[in-house]
Formats: structure tokens, sequence, C-alpha cells
């Protein structure tokens, strides 16, 4: 079997304000597959997709409990940056957005890195990796 697209679903306890985050750090607004109960972005070059849908909706969907992010970690998805310098960007976009910085910029192994996450406590490092 092999799977024609993978996207990403997450939970959001204030739509608008996912979608202001997001909006505001550059991603696109998937206005065809975005409702009032759920936001959904595109990221990247490979058009990934995630879905941001109102906690009960989600929970309703899975028939299960959805997590504290703020204090756990689900997932962690990685943005590439095409260099330290843009690793500093993201930085600065994020901080002045209201983003919560998890870790400071720094150098890990043979990249550039920092994490952060969104106002419902889900995780991103923005990482420069040479020749990734």
């Amino acid at each position: 079997m092999e799977t024609k697209m993978i996207w990403g679903n997450f939970a959001s306890s204030d739509l608008e304000k996912t979608r202001d985050f997001y909006s505001d750090l550059g991603f696109v607004f998937n206005g065809t597959h975005s409702t009032d109960e759920n936001a959904s972005f595109i990221f990247g070059q490979n058009k990934f997709i995630i879905n941001f849908f109102k906690k009960a909706v989600l929970k309703d969907e899975t028939n299960g409990g959805i997590g504290n992010w703020e204090s756990q970690s689900e997932i962690i998805f990685s943005l590439s940056a095409e260099s330290e310098e843009e690793v500093d960007q993201w930085y600065e976009k994020v901080h002045t957005i209201g983003g919560k910085i998890i870790s400071e910029p720094q150098p890990y192994k043979e990249g550039y890195t920092f994490c952060f996450s969104d106002p419902d406590g889900h995780k991103f490092n923005v990482l420069y990796w040479q020749g990734m």
C-alpha cells in the first residue's frame, strides 16, 4: 500500500488566535479546507498541510482525550532555513508576534536551531543544516 498524502491535525483552543499566529508567520491560509470549526494552513514548498481543529471537534473525531501540549510534546515539526541568519529572522518574527520561545538560537551539531511553540503549545523548531 502507498498513501497519496499526509497532513497533520492539531487541536486549537482559539481558532482566531491560531489563524492570526500562522498568518503572521507568513504561512498560506488554506481557505478551501477551513470552516468555523477548523483552520488549515499550507507549510513549505512541498505544501504540507496542518489543520487546526477546535478541541471539542478533534476530541470527538478521535474518540479520545486531547493532551496538554504546553507541558507535553506530541510531535515537533522542523522548519528548514537557508542559513543561520534566516534562523535568527524566524526567531525575531516568532518573538515579535508572541510565540513562546522554548530554546534560544544555538548551534546544534553541524547546524543551527531554535524551538518555539504556538499559542496552544504545539512545538516547532527552525533548523539550518548545511546541504539540506
